[in-house]
Formats: structure tokens, C-alpha cells, sequence
């Protein structure tokens, strides 16, 4: 482990597909899944809404690397396991062809509660997503971080891209599963609060007015996490790729870090207009790494890759503390060659066939293990 002036602990989760190789469509495999791995992977490996996805959750990690290893571990795990069913997983936003209304909801009181406040809306989440849990003891500097990052959420979202197809169709999207997700309530780029008594002030109403019952309920792209002392990145599509994921999580560390840098010698990112931060996570989802974001600081349009590379420049001063300069490096790797979403449309203009992109997805996603 690289002995860093930061000490931030790390904690990921990512949700991936089951899927039959012989017809490449989701299956209902989580129950077996869940029982085969109770004893290797533990309360690693939950059920997700629908009984073809499964989502795994790394434990506390106190370095990139270790998070790493255990991200390797559990995809490697889940695979050996799905093979003994006949199945496959496969990591991406979104499954190219199979259809929401044919899966079968997880059979857990969580979920049947989400269908009843939701209905359709919530039978359409057939859709993965990575988090990341960073943590940050202080509460109002949690909200101030917030607050800050927000602005960042576009680029992310560009870096991890991996849902362009929904239901067998070419969306022209490059993250459809940000617009399925943005059909639920209390969802997008976080509001900006006052401080930590701000946000709670705001929760409290919330659940006084029964908007909400309880706090996960709140399901902005950033947040403070309901349940641990850590701000929560849920912005990005999950990554295809275990050096995709993980260079995607060394650019939050790193903005994370570097923004408290700042934070203590009393300064800060301009805080800008949700309006117009909301409208580059548009052209994020629409366009990803091949489209432009506004650049609010100058007030015009720069192509995407080239505010990223900036980005990289903000941050590199706390990289090497951090220990991440080889993670985040691969992150050249995803602008040179594009996201998964890139890939897989790249795939299918080659085949015409969206069998073989979820082929490529499903070797994709142990590549490396």
C-alpha cells in the first residue's frame, strides 16, 4: 500500500447483468448466485431489483489498489460461479436487446415497495450503474464537497459510458441508463445546501411531508451516503473494463483530494448554476467523449476530451500523494480509444449483430482477472 498524506477510505459497488451465453439474453440467475457465494464472497454479493442483475460491494478499502484486488476478486468469483449455472456476467448500463418487461422482480420487500411508489417507472430500472463511497468524517465539509464536485459529474459520466443500447435499439445515446434513471423523483444533480444543518433541514421536511420514508430515498449523482460518514459518487454507468472502473475512481479521489487541498487554504471551485450543469450532463449522455461541455469558467463550448485533459492537469498536483498516478493514468487510455459505449457501437456497425457486442461485453468484463 503507498503511503499517501491523504487518508481516505474507499468503497465501491458496482451492479452487473446475468446473462445465457447460448442466447445472450438476461436470465433470472440471482438466487443461485446468491447461495453459491454466500460462503467465498459474503454480504459482498446482494440481489438488485430485477432477478437477472446482481450487485457487489467491495469492503472498506483504504487504497485504490486494495480496492482493486477485491473489485478482481469478486468479478473473478461471480464468473467461476455463473459458469457452474451455464450463465455469464457482464458489466455494462445497459443489456443491448433483451426487455424490461420480460424479467422477473428479486423477490425482497425492498423492491416490492419501490414498484408500488414507482410502478412502471421502477419495472424500467433494467440498469447498472458503479458507485463510490469516499470518506470525509466532516459533515459540512461532505456538503461543501458536494457542493464543488457537482460540476464534475459531466465529465464522469462521459469517462464510464456503457448503456448506447436499450431494447435493441441504437438510442443515439451514449448513457441511456442516465434517462431511465432520471425518471424516478429526487434523482440528478444534487441541489446546493448552506451546510450539513442545510441538508438535514431539507431531509427532515422531506420526510415529514412523506416525500420520502428514509434518506436512500435521495438518489442524486452525489450525496451524502444515508448510512457512512462518506460522500457518494452514483453518476457513473458501470465500466466495462476492471481498468476503466478503476481509473474512473481515481479521478473522484483525486478531485476529492485536491478540492480539500483548496478547501484548507480557503479556497473553493466556483459553485455554478444546477441549470447549466445539468445541461453538460445532457451532452455527456448524449454525446460522451465525441461531444463538447460547456466550459462555465469561460463561457463556451470546448470538446470533451479536452476539458478531461484539463481536469487531469487540475488534479496531478495530488496524484502522486495520493498514490493513483498509474490508475489514473488509463485514463489517456479511454480518450485515445473511447469509452465501452464507443466500443459497443463500434461492434455492432461492424457485425450487425448485437449477440456479438454482448459477447464482447461479457469477455470484457473478466478481461484482466
Amino acid at each position: 500500500m503507498p503511503k499517501t498524506s491523504y487518508n481516505y477510505t474507499i468503497g465501491i459497488e458496482e451492479e452487473y447483468q446475468i446473462v445465457d451465453p447460448e442466447t445472450r439474453e438476461l436470465s433470472s440467475g440471482i438466487e443461485n448466485i446468491l447461495k453459491d457465494g454466500k460462503d467465498d464472497l459474503g454480504n459482498q454479493v446482494t440481489a438488485e431489483l430485477m432477478q437477472c442483475q446482481v450487485e457487489v460491494g467491495t469492503p472498506i478499502c483504504h487504497s485504490l489498489q486494495e480496492a482493486r484486488e477485491q473489485i478482481k476478486h469478486v468479478r473473478g468469483e461471480l464468473d467461476r460461479i455463473a459458469r457452474k449455472h451455464g450463465l455469464r456476467i457482464m458489466a455494462a448500463g445497459t443489456h443491448p436487446f433483451s426487455r424490461w418487461e420480460d424479467q422477473h422482480l428479486t423477490q425482497r420487500e425492498r423492491y416490492f415497495g419501490l414498484e408500488i411508489e414507482n410502478k412502471v417507472l421502477a419495472r424500467q430500472l433494467l440498469i447498472c450503474g458503479m458507485h463510490m463511497h469516499i470518506g470525509i468524517e466532516e459533515p459540512d465539509a461532505r456538503i461543501d464537497l458536494m457542493n464543488q464536485l457537482s460540476y464534475f459529474c459531466p465529465h464522469l459520466l462521459c469517462l464510464s459510458t456503457s448503456s448506447p443500447f436499450w431494447m435493441g435499439m441504437d438510442t443515439g445515446l451514449k448513457s441511456y441508463r442516465s434517462v431511465i434513471f432520471e425518471c424516478l423523483p429526487r434523482t440528478g444533480i444534487p441541489p446546493v445546501f448552506r451546510s450539513w444543518n442545510d441538508y438535514q433541514e431539507y431531509l427532515d421536511i422531506s420526510v415529514e411531508t412523506n416525500c420520502i420514508d428514509e434518506p436512500t430515498k435521495i438518489r442524486w449523482d452525489l450525496r451524502p451516503s444515508p448510512k457512512f460518514p462518506t460522500l457518494e459518487f452514483r453518476i457513473a454507468d458501470v465500466c466495462t473494463k476492471i481498468d476503466e472502473a478503476i481509473a474512473v475512481c481515481a479521478v473522484k479521489i483525486a478531485l476529492v483530494a485536491k478540492l480539500t487541498r483548496m478547501r484548507r487554504n480557503n479556497q473553493s471551485w466556483r459553485i455554478y448554476r444546477n441549470e447549466l450543469i445539468q445541461e453538460n450532463k445532457f451532452r455527456a449522455l448524449r454525446y460522451g467523449l465525441k461531444g463538447k461541455l460547456l466550459d462555465l469558467g469561460r463561457k463556451r463550448e470546448i470538446e470533451a476530451k479536452n476539458l478531461i485533459f484539463e481536469l487531469l492537469t487540475f488534479v496531478d498536483d495530488v496524484v502522486d500523494d495520493l498514490g493513483v498516478r498509474e490508475e489514473i493514468s488509463y485514463i489517456h487510455n479511454i480518450l485515445a480509444y473511447g469509452s465501452s459505449a464507443d466500443r459497443q457501437i463500434e461492434k455492432f456497425k461492424e457485425t450487425g449483430d448485437l449477440k456479438a457486442v454482448v459477447d464482447m461485453l461479457i469477455d470484457e468484463t473478466v478481461e484482466g482477472i
